[in-house]
């Protein structure tokens, strides 16, 4: 009995190749992306190891100086931190894509007056440097959290005009960022 061609290349297109399941390339993309900011939170671990405890204090001095060794300590360890380590060009696509579901008409406009409604921040945020002392940090607004992948404690996105951060707050040190955003 013969099968016809259609049938035939059907049913050969619905068997994995190399005996895996089919892939979402989006999810191989966002696993990239939480694979990338598990190691940097490693690193952040093992820095802040070889640091002196802070104990329980409500000195703001002794918090902001432990602060500041964290971030210094991190600082050294990837010195060639730059823009596009965490978030690749596939990854800020892959962002760009999740961010325009948060984006709906209906919810567009509300977005944009909370991210125009901020305080404004001097300067441009640098990879590998500190958040600005002293400047509010914007929160991100709830729709677009939603539709980004979830951070592990103290890893944080923040908006910054139409520059999304990820934020160390355990080190108010900045990861990454991805700019130009059209929100």
């Amino acid at each position: 009995m013969r099968i016809a061609l259609p049938l035939t290349l059907a049913l050969l297109a619905a068997i994995p190749l190399r005996g895996g399941d089919p892939v979402n390339p989006d999810s191989v993309i966002i696993q990239d992306f939480e694979k990338r900011v598990s190691d940097y939170v490693q690193l952040r671990k093992t820095e802040e190891s070889r640091l002196t405890e802070l104990r329980a204090t409500e000195s703001s001095e002794k918090i902001f100086h432990s602060q500041h060794q964290l971030a210094e300590a991190i600082m050294r360890a990837r010195p060639s931190a730059r823009q596009g380590d965490i978030f690749t060009p596939a990854i800020d696509k892959e962002f760009r894509r999740l961010m325009g579901f948060a984006m709906q008409p209906e919810d567009a406009a509300r977005i944009r007056k909370s991210l125009r409604d901020a305080e404004p921040v001097a300067g441009r945020p640098q990879v590998n440097h500190p958040y600005p002392s002293g400047t509010p940090v914007q929160s991100t607004p709830p729709s677009i959290l939603l539709n980004l992948p979830h951070l592990p404690p103290d890893i944080e996105y923040r908006f910054v005009s139409r520059t999304l951060i990820l934020l160390d707050a355990k080190a108010n040190l900045i990861i990454d960022f991805m700019t130009n955003l059209g929100l």
